[in-house]
């Protein structure tokens, strides 16, 4: 089972750079996401949203490989590799999968102007390196669907000096 967990930062820079921590930390095989995104709001009040997990696109580049396998069988690998893009992407699109979108937008919604949040659907971690990582961008907690005792305790070693 996966944790959720929502970082705020004072600016969508330090956000983006915590994502590509997120992507070097999973090199590391200290971090393995389910799913990550990032919402800011602008200084006029706009809110943004960028998944990093695309299942319209999974599912056409899935679909593809099928189709174009099927496709060789039926000596039709071209007719069969977009037929099987097409009905990925379809089935992608329809698919949602990860972090809420509704959810990612209702915390995106409360976000003061010019801040951003990192959303990061958890598997598994080497929790004391990952914090290490992340604690110079000085994030705060937003919400988490950690029990209360282990969310007191990332707070605590997110802010300790």
């Amino acid at each position: 089972m996966a944790d959720l967990v929502v970082l705020g930062f004072s600016d969508r820079e330090k956000a983006d750079a915590v994502l590509r921590l997120a992507k070097d930390l999973s090199r590391q095989e200290l971090l393995d996401l389910d799913d990550a995104a990032l919402a800011w709001r602008t200084m006029d009040g706009k809110i943004h949203v960028r998944q990093s997990y695309n299942p319209t696109a999974t599912g056409a580049a899935g679909g593809a490989l099928w189709g174009t396998l099927f496709g060789m069988l039926f000596l039709m690998p071209v007719f069969g590799a977009a037929m099987g893009a097409a009905t990925g992407a379809v089935a992608g699109k329809l698919s949602d999968v990860g972090i809420n979108d509704a959810f990612v937008k209702e915390i995106a919604g409360t976000l003061e102007p010019g801040r951003a949040a990192v959303f990061a659907l958890v598997r598994r971690s080497t929790p004391d390196r990952v914090r290490e990582a992340v604690r110079p961008f000085n994030p705060s907690v937003i919400r988490t669907s950690l029990t209360k005792d282990r969310e007191e305790e990332l707070i605590a070693a997110l802010h300790a000096v």
